[in-house]
Order: structure tokens, then sequence, then C-alpha cells
């Protein structure tokens, strides 16, 4: 699905780093790394669907899916090399933590708009915090300029490859034929989801983006990385535009359903899981709920729905609370 203005090829001016894809070795080491020093998150049932289960990475250290990515990522980094990268908040989070476990020299770009529930929390972590730009689109372009190994939220193989160990948990904790549910950003979650389905064969992947940033379909659609038009969501770990040249679109085409939901949507899934399960759970986080309750996924076996953060504010979740 395509935003409606239509894709906007990315500038050739535009530098594109040289990203490999993420291969199966990848996850294999990944989940080696990721293995040793986090415990699996939990799954639930839902009633979302007969057999239904949500996976609660709410529950993680950082309250985010994105300590996988960043934790994978650092370990395969040469001792001593710094690393430099943007983020939404999440990724910041995960990439504090491996900071302070690895003893890492880490800087994480953020933009002047983002959640600062998660920049405090960032703070909190032995890591270099700069804020820049009012977008995240701008806080990226500025890392991407900074000394240091660059590690991107979702464009890098190791990152994708770390998200994918969620999957290698489902293997122990769900049997097939599975669809799993997650929301798509940059596509890195997504990606690495695509890369452990892969090898297990019995598994449906649907992505829900949000309905005012599709860069990930976009791209899928257009067989290259292309612009869109990004609008404000207050699901802060959703908007953006893809970094030229990622990868995740190739790793995802052929491979998901993509799907989009608005905000309205996602304040009443929000609702519906702290109604229903005592829940706390961020915008992005609850963009697969709400593409379930909205009746855009196609259900095949049982249903997985990765709730992927916890992180927002107290106003901002009040607010979504708020049944209008």
């Amino acid at each position: 699905m395509t935003d409606p203005a239509g894709p906007r090829p990315v500038s050739p001016a535009s530098p594109v780093r040289p990203v490999r894809a993420p291969e199966p070795a990848d996850l294999e080491r990944a989940w080696r790394d990721v293995s040793a020093v986090l415990p699996p998150t939990p799954v639930v049932p839902t009633p979302l669907a007969p057999g239904a289960v949500l996976k609660l990475e709410t529950f993680q250290p950082v309250g985010a899916f994105k300590i996988r990515g960043a934790l994978a990522a650092m370990a395969a980094l040469p001792p001593g090399e710094p690393a430099v990268t943007a983020s939404a908040g999440n990724h910041g989070l995960g990439m504090g933590y491996a900071a302070q476990r690895l003893k890492a020299d880490v800087t994480v770009v953020v933009s002047t708009r983002a959640s600062p529930a998660k920049v405090a929390r960032i703070r909190a972590y032995p890591v270099r915090l700069v804020e820049h730009g009012a977008t995240y689109d701008e806080a990226e372009a500025y890392a991407l300029g900074l000394p240091g190994r660059y590690v991107s939220p979702y464009n890098d193989p190791h990152v994708i490859a770390g998200q994918g160990t969620i999957g290698r948990e489902l293997d122990a904790q769900v049997e097939g034929p599975l669809t799993v549910v997650a929301p798509v950003g940059g596509g890195g979650l997504a990606a690495g989801l695509s890369l452990w389905a892969r090898e297990r064969g019995d598994v449906r992947l649907a992505g829900v983006e949000s309905a005012v940033s599709r860069g990930v379909s976009a791209s899928i659609t257009a067989g290259r990385v292309v612009d869109v038009e990004v609008g404000d969501t207050f699901a802060d770990g959703l908007p953006g535009n893809l970094e030229p040249g990622s990868v995740t679109p190739g790793v995802l085409r052929g491979h998901v359903d993509m799907t989009t939901v608005t905000d309205a949507e996602l304040r009443t899934a929000m609702r519906w899981l702290f109604a229903e399960h005592g829940l706390v759970v961020e915008g992005a986080g609850a963009a697969g709920v709400a593409a379930v309750l909205s009746g855009r996924v196609e259900v095949t076996g049982r249903l997985v729905v990765v709730l992927s953060g916890r992180n927002i504010t107290v106003p901002v979740y009040r607010e979504a609370l708020r049944d209008d």
C-alpha cells in the first residue's frame, strides 16, 4: 500500500551505505548472543482468536524488543570500536543497555520531538546523547555523518537478526502453523521475523504500519527505497522514511502481508489491552492488536501478536485511554 500522494524516489545524490542483507548464520549468532543475556519473554493467551497468544516484549529490561537487535549488533562489533545510532527512543534504550553491559562507547542521536519518557531513560545509561532535528529522518541523517560504526535501528544485518530471536523463542512456546503479527516502522522487527519464518516454514507474517507513514510498504511495492509523506502520529515508534538503500524492503518482499492502522485504532487497541489484560502498551506496540481488532489480518493456524514496547508518558497514555 503506497502513500496517497505517491512515493517519491530517494534523491540520487543521497549517500547509500553498503549494508548486506542478513543471512541464516546471522540469526544463529544473534540467538547465541541474545539468549545468553535475556530470558525468553512470556506469551499469554488472548481472546483475539481461538488459541491466540500475545508475545510480551513489553517485559524486556528496557521495555521494548529493540534490546535484542542492539545486543546482537554490539556483540558483533570489534572490541573498542565506537558506535553511533539514531533512535526514536526504544533502540536508543537498547543501545544504552548494551553499552552498559559491554562497556562500549555509544552515541545516540534523537530528535527534539522524541518521547520525553524514552529520552529520560536513555540519559540514565552511559551513552553520549545528542538531540538534533525535529524529525527522526533529520536525526538519522545527522547521526550518519558522525564518526563511529553506525548501528541502524533497522538497516543492519545483526540488528535484524537480533529481532529474529523472538521467533526462536516462539519455537519453544507456540506450536504451528502460525500467523505472527508485528508493527513496522523501519522494518527491522518484521525482517528479523521473516528471516526466522523462512527457516521454520509454517509461519505467515503480517506487518502493520501507521496509516500516516507507509515507507516500507511503498518501497516493497516500488522495488526500491522511496520516500513518502509522513504525517503526525502519537505512536512515535512508527513514523519516518527509510535510509537510502535500506535492506529491509528487499528482505520482506514476498514474505509479509502489509496493512495499516490509524491513531484511533491504536488507541482502541491500547484501551482493549488495558481492560482485557491489564497491560500498558505504547502506541506502536499496540499496532498488531489494532490490526486484528479492525479485521485486517487473515489468520492461518494460531495467532501470535507481538507487543513490541511499553514506553509511553503518563499524559499520552492517559489521553489514549480516554474513550471519546
